[in-house]
């Protein structure tokens, strides 16, 4: 995948959260990403992993490295 999307393509929602499982964007986000300018699209990268954290969405590793110290 590119650098411009977080896509991973593992592209399913999570039911408990409404983010998707590979990246961590809402359905909303993901429609409107082509839309987006890259000021916006960095904008929301930078939230996805305390936001996969704090969804208990990602993987130990990444969870152990977002955690703030």
């Amino acid at each position: 995948m590119s650098k411009e999307t977080p896509c991973t393509a593992v592209c399913m929602i999570d039911p408990r959260t409404s983010l998707c499982f590979g990246c961590g964007r809402t359905l909303p986000e993901i429609a409107r990403w082509q839309e987006m300018d890259g000021a916006e699209r960095h904008a929301v990268m930078a939230q996805l992993p305390a936001r996969m954290v704090e969804a208990g969405l990602a993987p130990p590793a990444t969870a152990a490295a977002a955690k703030p110290a």
